[in-house]
């Protein structure tokens, strides 16, 4: 029984990476019609139509808590911002080298965690994140003489990813699923709804666009919802290694669908993130195994 724990949690890592797959393919759709925040308004009203919907056919609606909403704020401020830059990104540059900075985040987590949750930052963490951030460096390929905004919002939005992470750990502790998940499509409904305001642009989609942003809605809760379920059935030096399937994947849909070329400065960085990654992964697991024994 113990024994199958892993495959199950692969199962539900495959339902991740087709997840963040199809989010990918629909923002990529989207951008010509629609702005990043028109594309996280649309996904987070839809989003909270789902959480509502789910929430009052299971019977978890009364969890809703109001006692941490300034977290819930910090949280989803974060991941609003992650997200939008997310978007952009896929738009204008290369499927793979989004995801391969996107992987980045756990790196971000190590090097902020000391400041914001208060853990040492040990020789092993230097060492995963210097190795890490060079991978992220030849992946870049950043020509500082004129820098590629796209290249620089997928590099920014694994640091929001990082503190959104960062704050829902926080937030697990006392806080459900569909607690979380009502706080994140309301905040972010009202936070598109600024934006797209302030802008002064909010256009409908239009005709196949709703299959489009129906897909993000859908997506981005259900490739929440996997990982979470496989982090469940399987420790996380498991499941994250698992997770970094979904770069020969979306390579994979990039040179298929969008002729996008394939690029062995990619693929070597992104080896070096998912070494930095495995390095810090083992030594949270050692700490965690030596605190048990203590």
């Amino acid at each position: 029984m113990v024994a199958s724990q892993p495959l199950k949690a692969a199962v539900w890592m495959i339902g991740t990476m087709v997840s963040f797959s199809l989010m990918a393919i629909s923002g990529r759709e989207l951008a010509p019609e629609l702005n990043t925040f028109e594309i996280m308004f649309f996904r987070s009203l839809i989003g909270l139509v789902l959480v509502v919907t789910i929430g009052t056919l299971s019977g978890t609606l009364h969890q809703i808590k109001t006692d941490r909403l300034g977290l819930h704020m910090l949280r989803n401020t974060a991941h609003f911002t992650g997200q939008n830059l997310w978007f952009l990104a896929v738009a204008f540059i290369p499927f793979s080298q989004v995801f391969a900075l996107e992987f980045s985040t756990p790196l971000w987590v190590a090097l902020l965690a000391p400041v914001f949750l208060g853990e040492a930052l040990t020789r092993r963490r230097l060492l995963s994140v210097g190795i890490g951030f060079s991978g992220v460096l030849i992946v870049a390929r950043p020509d500082f003489s004129q820098l590629n905004p796209a290249i620089l919002a997928a590099m920014a939005c694994a640091i929001c990813f990082a503190c959104s992470l960062m704050t829902t750990k926080k937030l697990t502790i006392d806080q459900s699923t569909t607690c979380i998940l009502f706080w994140l499509t309301l905040m972010q409904l009202g936070m598109g709804l600024v934006a797209v305001v302030l802008t002064g642009s909010l256009s409908a989609p239009q005709g196949i666009d709703y299959i489009w942003v129906t897909t993000v809605s859908i997506c981005g809760l259900t490739a929440h919802f996997c990982i979470a379920r496989a982090l469940a059935l399987a420790p996380a030096i498991v499941v994250i290694p698992l997770d970094f399937l979904r770069l020969p994947l979306i390579s994979l849909i990039g040179f298929l669908a969008y002729n996008e070329a394939f690029e062995w400065a990619v693929v070597f960085g992104a080896m070096l993130i998912f070494t930095a990654v495995l390095i810090n992964l083992q030594a949270e697991r050692q700490r965690n195994r030596a605190a048990f024994k203590g």
